[in-house]
């Protein structure tokens, strides 16, 4: 049996990485962009946390519709052309020359990074069988943490050796490199990549025998509308909880990824390089633990076939440490004590990222994409909320205790909304009509196969 399918999970955890660098190295570089464009000293925590949130301005716009169009056109298509757009956003963020013009061009970075990971879930749903998808999400999601690990040191060397300017333009050639690899080996399915044997594409498709021909047709079918679909997204309540807690983890990433630069500078008083070194932990520590629970997910699924223990419970306890991990970094003022307890926040808050992505898999795998559209547009938001409700409040209160009590509260709504409406088992499921059936696309689980 070949197995290129991890071959795809490789390309999609390389662009994923590019991707989180290029949308969190500004981060590193806000000071400097202050100083270069003369914020004044009164609005400059006003003006970067704006600045750090017109990436989901435009973000937001596109993860809603970049889900439809990778359900409806394919993730191969959908993540070229929004690679390819990042990429030359992110130089053009290097010849920034005023704050428009920057708050601009990052809300053109947000429009072209929006449908990056509704066209992931949409690949993987394809790409892998329901044996393996939680753990193919880890894998692929681990670029996140990992790209916000290395990026740090990357992004102030970059920074110190060739300027906030010379940082960008270096990383869209990254962006365009990996085009033609992905053009050369993805295709949209196994079904028509010659990399792929007869007994790797039985795998995928969980045993069943499949007709090469016939499967030729499904990305054809998959432009058909589902009658209720949209009602089933928008009112399922496994899907609203899962889409609500994916906002506070938003929240937690973006808040870590934008604002702790700024807090280790301006609470411990360290400088640039510094900062790239310290901000390296708490990235680890989330790669670590976002690839375990993938694989601890999966393993939970075999063996109860229960997904509200494989599912919802990683989910509501992960971020319930999180939520608790903030509190000794208000209440005590130590650099030790801030370090473990930021990076075990940070690292558990997104622990349980796979989940997110894999329950609507299993709830709307035949609108993955545009599932996954929805539940990011929350994210989307947070990602919004998070660096200017910030910026905001440090420059209100000078500190950032009442942002870390925000993300506390946060955190606990989460846990209650999970642990009342999360229930993927009992959930009805959004499939495509076998023939002959009723013409009625939501079944509930009952047995009925897909």
């Amino acid at each position: 049996m070949t197995r290129f399918r991890w071959i795809v999970i490789a390309l999609i955890f390389s662009i994923t990485v590019i991707n989180y660098i290029d949308r969190s190295a500004i981060s590193y570089a806000i000071s400097g962009i202050a100083h270069d464009l003369q914020f004044s000293q009164h609005d400059k925590d006003i003006y970067s946390g704006f600045i750090l949130s017109a990436f989901s301005i435009g973000y937001m716009l596109t993860t809603f519709f970049g889900g439809i169009f990778a359900d409806r056109h394919g993730a191969r298509v959908t993540l070229f052309w929004a690679a390819l757009l990042w990429s030359i956003a992110s130089g053009l963020t290097g010849l920034a020359v005023g704050f428009v013009v920057l708050a601009s061009v990052r809300v053109l970075l947000g429009v072209a990074e929006g449908p990056n990971f509704p066209a992931m879930n949409r690949g993987i749903a394809d790409w892998l069988s329901s044996r393996e998808r939680a753990i193919a999400l880890s894998n692929s999601l681990v670029a996140v943490p990992l790209a916000l690990a290395i990026g740090a040191p990357i992004a102030t060397q970059l920074i110190i050796h060739v300027g906030w300017r010379g940082m960008f333009i270096v990383l869209m050639v990254l962006g365009l490199v990996w085009l033609p690899l992905w053009l050369l080996l993805f295709r949209d399915f196994p079904e028509h990549s010659r990399f792929v044997n007869a007994a790797e594409l039985q795998h995928i498709r969980d045993g069943e025998h499949v007709d090469r021909s016939i499967k030729s047709k499904t990305l054809h079918h998959r432009r058909r509308n589902i009658p209720g679909m949209w009602r089933f997204l928008l009112s399922n309540p496994t899907l609203l909880a899962n889409n609500w807690a994916f906002f506070v983890f938003g929240y937690f990433l973006f808040f870590f990824m934008t604002w702790l630069p700024t807090y280790l500078e301006k609470a411990y008083q360290l400088d640039l390089k510094q900062i790239g070194v310290f901000g390296i932990l708490p990235w680890l520590v989330a790669a670590i633990l976002l690839w375990g629970f993938g694989y601890l997910s999966d393993a939970l699924l075999r063996r109860t076939g229960s997904l509200r223990i494989a599912r919802s419970h990683p989910i509501w306890i992960s971020q319930l440490l999180a939520g608790l991990c903030i509190l000794p970094v208000i209440f005590v003022h130590d650099l030790t004590v801030m370090l473990v307890f930021i990076s075990l926040a940070v690292g558990l808050s997104m622990s349980a990222n796979a989940a997110f992505y894999a329950v609507n898999v299993d709830v709307a795998r035949e609108r993955a994409g545009t599932a996954l559209g929805v539940m990011d547009t929350f994210f989307a938001i947070s990602g919004f909320a998070a660096p200017l409700v910030t910026g905001w409040l440090v420059g209100v209160t000078r500190n950032f205790n009442a942002a870390f009590w925000l993300m506390a509260v946060l955190a606990l709504s989460s846990v209650v909304v999970v642990i009342l409406f999360h229930h993927p088992d009992h959930s009805g499921r959004l499939e495509l009509v076998p023939a002959g059936a009723i013409a009625n696309p939501v079944y509930m689980n009952k047995g009925l196969k897909q």
